[in-house]
């Protein structure tokens, strides 16, 4: 990936360029100390004076209204001025309203992200809070130096800026605390705020750029470049920045490392601005050019396909294992495209093109109603697109909308693609305002299926689904802002209560493409589970079930990229990508399983001799109850008194019996009650939970079905005796007035009971 830099053969503007920004129909509006604003033409390269600015006023910033938050409030900028003022301009150059904001010049100016409040920074050390018509709302702090850049934070509740070599986020909450920290070695000359991955980027005097998270920890420093750090930029979407120093133009990812560096002749580039959808970048330069710059040679892999944009409407197409090519072009600009699942899915401003990877030639085309895209997320039975204006669609590959999904509050400008995750049945979503809620909505339907969203106690930053196996089984991993790994399975009727933590320090997550294998790259080392959903059936095969490696030779910090068939592929910080092999019987394994292949699943294991194959193939067998496999599993894992266990129940005549008493093996014993009640088993589901200890629901069974309801008066009283404990629940005390305890009477009825139970 790399910029396509074009730049004009004389400069429009006479002196420096200080500000430019991007319209909402892409159309750059640029100004410098020539004091003219000029609009640019992107096709052309053609500019034309909008106004100019009064003798002596010379402008610092520049922000356009935030796009599609209100009717045609996006045809409004604001711009600050070295006067002490900052100005409401329409597009056609009227200024609206001016008004007097610092003592000194003011040096940066900024919207909120729905464009309700307005932020700017003087060279009086001051940060002023606006309302959108310009009425001071709030002094949110006062520093004893210029402040250089502000920015704010993705829910619009913090404000971010500079103060010399520091940077602060100030909450607008009076009583909440403001994080400070030492960000550079030299004065901070620009920061950014991500709204979608919640990241800092910042450059400085030091001569470096630097990203961060929200909570002051570095994520990456560059090396000193040979000149300061004049600008730097987010990507809308959250997965790109650019870097801005005398003659150099950067394009880095979200992570730090550089695509490419480009040295063009502008002297420094004092400001840098992204287009909506993310493909190209506009920069003010020192001599007075505008430095326009595109974003090509975008890559995807997936199996033996690679694609690339190798112009703005062109794609290459190229199929390694048989040589073949293809070039795609567009009647428009490539918006955004994702490979995988089979299919090659394309966005340009006006249309979606849906390629699948055997047929090139006739792909599917339907119209969009918006001019960009923000994320598109494949998985094998459909893909999700979001944008700013239909927020959610849900398509079929054939082209078909299936369904619009929403909740109350969605912003889809907002959405971190690492916050989405989606499934051929199933799709998952952070809520933007609150990280730790969930939404699950059905993806045929595109109704949310619980009445509220699941919460989690921390905030989470990362999601998964699996793609394979049962509706009702589909399982979410996902990772929260304290790096712990949970799996969920997310369509459960009490979801929550299937919440388990698998592991802490993991930083990236990734499901196999075929089965329900997890990596995860934690705490330096590459590990994979070959059977998660063990933790669900016997939590102690978890560990047992899983293979680790160190991941030292990945470097510092790397990201899983992919996991398909027997490789995962990993990007590490440098950009480099490095792939690692994991075994194939895994495979194998849970594909035999799949089938009901149960003696070609232990032949297999014993060709192997792998301790975490057999741990799978046990918790594999025990889910699906078939106790002689079980049986061999645990027993080649060395878990005797399981293996007893197992035997016992095998003994068990009655199917239902025994099912729940697999069920009961699985920890589940909610399901086992649910199988003998069922079943007609009622003594059975009484006694299980009077061996649970649950008193209460072992009597609200006995009133209900009008049996053995001394069975369990006789032994709550046996345990209070053991215990030495007097009665105080007020049903057992009424009941034990009404019915008398005869062991004997109670022996006899149990015989019965399961003489009778034989006979079924």
């Amino acid at each position: 990936m790399k910029f396509k830099v074009s730049l004009g053969k004389q400069p429009k503007h006479d002196t420096m360029v200080s500000c430019v920004g991007w319209t909402f129909n892409d159309d750059l509006f640029s100004c410098g100390d020539d004091r003219v604003i000029l609009k640019w033409d992107g096709k052309s390269g053609d500019a034309a004076t909008v106004c100019k600015l009064a003798e002596g006023v010379f402008p610092t910033d520049m922000a356009w209204y935030p796009s599609g938050q209100r009717a045609g409030s996006s045809e409004l900028f604001v711009l600050g001025t070295t006067d002490g003022k900052f100005h409401l301009i329409s597009k056609t150059g009227r200024f609206e309203k001016s008004i007097e904001a610092h003592t000194g010049a003011v040096i940066a100016v900024r919207w909120s992200l729905h464009g309700n409040s307005l932020v700017t920074a003087g060279e009086d050390g001051q940060i002023k809070i606006w309302s959108r018509s310009g009425m001071l709302r709030s002094t949110l702090a006062q520093v004893g130096s210029p402040v250089y850049s502000v920015a704010w934070g993705p829910d619009s509740e913090q404000v971010l800026y500079t103060c010399g070599k520091q940077i602060i986020i100030k909450p607008l909450a009076p009583s909440a605390k403001q994080i400070q920290w030492k960000a550079h070695e030299g004065i901070i000359m620009q920061v950014d705020w991500s709204a979608v991955n919640n990241q800092i980027i910042s450059g400085g005097e030091d001569r470096k750029y630097k990203v961060w998270d929200s909570y002051g920890r570095l994520l990456y420093s560059s090396q000193p470049h040979h000149y300061p750090i004049m600008s730097c930029s987010w990507a809308p979407n959250g997965q790109l920045f650019a870097i801005g120093a005398f003659n150099t133009l950067r394009l880095c990812d979200k992570s730090g490392w550089c695509h490419s560096l480009d040295k063009p002749n502008t002297g420094s580039i004092y400001s840098i601005k992204w287009s909506r959808d993310s493909t190209q970048v506009a920069g003010g330069c020192g001599n007075g050019h505008v430095i326009f710059a595109g974003v090509v040679n975008l890559t995807l892999e997936w199996k033996n396909f690679v694609v690339t944009i190798i112009e703005d409407k062109c794609i290459f197409v190229e199929d390694v294992v048989n040589g073949l090519t293809e070039q795609l072009d567009f009647r428009d600009r490539v918006v955004k495209m994702n490979l995988g699942w089979g299919h090659l899915v394309v966005t340009t401003s006006t249309q979606c093109y849906v390629y699948t990877t055997s047929n090139w030639t006739t792909p599917a085309i339907f119209d969009l109603k918006a001019t960009t895209t923000n994320a598109i997320v494949l998985a094998k039975k459909g893909f999700l697109i979001i944008d700013s204006v239909q927020g959610l669609s849900l398509y079929s590959y054939e082209g078909r909308l299936i369904c619009s999904p929403k909740y109350n509050g969605l912003r889809s400008d907002a959405l971190n693609v690492a916050q989405v995750a989606l499934s051929g049945d199933t799709l998952v979503i952070v809520d933007d305002r609150d990280n730790r809620a969930l939404h699950v909505f059905d993806t045929s339907s595109g109704r949310e299926l619980t009445d509220k969203p699941i919460y989690h106690s921390q905030e989470i930053t990362l999601l998964a689904m699996d793609q394979n196996g049962a509706t009702n089984e589909r399982n979410l991993a996902f990772v929260d802002k304290n790096s712990d790994l949970f799996l969920l399975q997310v369509r459960h009727s009490s979801a929550l209560s299937t919440l388990k933590k698998l592991g802490g320090m993991v930083t990236s997550i990734m499901w196999h493409d075929t089965t329900k294998m997890l990596a995860a790259l934690q705490d330096g080392r590459f590990t994979v589970w070959y059977y998660p959903c063990a933790v669900y059936i016997d939590a102690e095969l978890l560990p047992q079930s899983k293979v680790c490696k160190d991941a030292g030779e990945f470097g510092k910090n790397p990201q899983i990229v992919s996991f398909l068939g027997h490789h995962c592929n990993l990007r590490r910080s440098d950009g480099s990508l490095v792939s690692t092999a994991v075994s194939p019987y895994p495979t194998i394994l849970q594909n035999y399983v799949s089938q009901n292949k149960w003696d070609d699943a232990v032949r297999l294991c014993r060709f192997v001799k792998d301790q975490a194959l057999w741990a799978s193939l046990a918790a594999m067998s025990t889910a699906a109850k078939d106790l002689t496999t079980s049986e061999i599993a645990y027993s080649a894992i060395n878990e005797a008194e399981k293996v007893e266990y197992i035997s016992q129940i095998k003994e068990i005549s009655n199917n239902a019996a025994r099912n729940a008493e697999m069920s009961l093996f699985c920890r589940q014993p909610v399901e086992a009650e649910g199988i003998l009640l069922q079943g007609g088993l009622i003594y059975r589901a009484i006694r299980l939970n009077i061996d649970l200890y649950k008193w209460n629901r072992a009597l609200e069974l006995a009133i209900k079905h009008k049996t053995h309801v001394d069975t369990v008066l006789a032994y709550r009283q046996r345990y209070m005796e053991d215990f030495g404990l007097q009665e105080t629940d007020n049903m057992f005390i009424q009941y034990s007035k009404e019915i008398s305890v005869d062991w004997t009477t109670i022996q006899n009825k149990i015989s019965m009971e399961l003489e009778n139970e034989r006979g079924k």
